[in-house]
């Protein structure tokens, strides 16, 4: 038997991926939400599917809800984190000199494929009766500030008269990735498509090739 910490002993050697008991009783719940469903995960589950007490869990989580929680976030951190730098990058750069909507591009494709290539298909529990309370409105404030984001960084790019809001379509568009990969289709090319579409359907698909390679140039760049 080898220990979690003092006093929280676990009763087989770690097999989850993570650096800490914390990690990997996050990895276990990300399984059992995906794949059982929330409300038929039970924080003992949990704790046996990483192999320790359930009081040792608690030590860690007081509550089911607080492990959403932190799931929840981990799903926008990585988006919101870039989509800040990118919409913070000051005018005269390289990266503003760029075919128009390299930003928007960088910002769904990096996002995109932080969706895609997470361990567990997490986004699934976005629409959980759950997650409306109050309790997430963390999550449910980045996720919007997000989707903001997306929208500034596509306003004005539509080259069709009365064409769709570029960044909010485009941001829906990075989302239907997460039903794609619960469906078993999603690809490894899933979020480059998904980014280009919305370029596209703002009228920008003869400058393509441009966008992509600049927008992967400020991927690069800041990442």
């Amino acid at each position: 038997m080898t220990s979690a910490g003092p006093g929280r002993p676990r009763h087989q050697q770690p097999s989850r991926p993570g650096a800490t008991a914390r990690d990997e009783i996050l990895d276990a719940a990300a399984e059992l939400f995906t794949t059982q469903g929330f409300a038929s995960t039970s924080t003992r589950s949990i704790a046996d599917a990483v192999g320790i007490r359930q009081s040792s869990l608690y030590h860690h989580f007081k509550t089911k809800d607080e492990i959403l929680e932190d799931l929840l976030e981990g799903t926008v951190s990585g988006g919101l984190k870039f989509a800040r730098a990118v919409a913070a990058l000051p005018g005269g750069t390289s990266e503003t000199d760029s075919p128009a909507g390299t930003r928007l591009h960088a910002v769904a494709l990096y996002d995109g494929t932080q969706l895609c290539n997470a361990r567990w298909n997490l986004g699934v529990l976005y629409h959980l009766p759950e997650v409306r309370s109050t309790r997430f409105a963390r999550f449910l404030a980045d996720r919007q500030e997000l989707r903001r984001l997306y929208g500034e960084l596509g306003a004005g790019l539509s080259a069709v008269p009365g064409g769709p809001d570029g960044g909010d379509f485009t941001f829906r568009l990075v989302e239907s990735l997460i039903y794609l990969r619960a469906d078993g289709v999603a690809t490894d090319d899933s979020a480059a498509q998904a980014a280009d579409a919305g370029l596209i359907l703002c009228g920008l698909g003869q400058e393509l090739p441009a966008i992509r390679a600049a927008g992967r140039a400020l991927i690069d760049r800041l990442t």
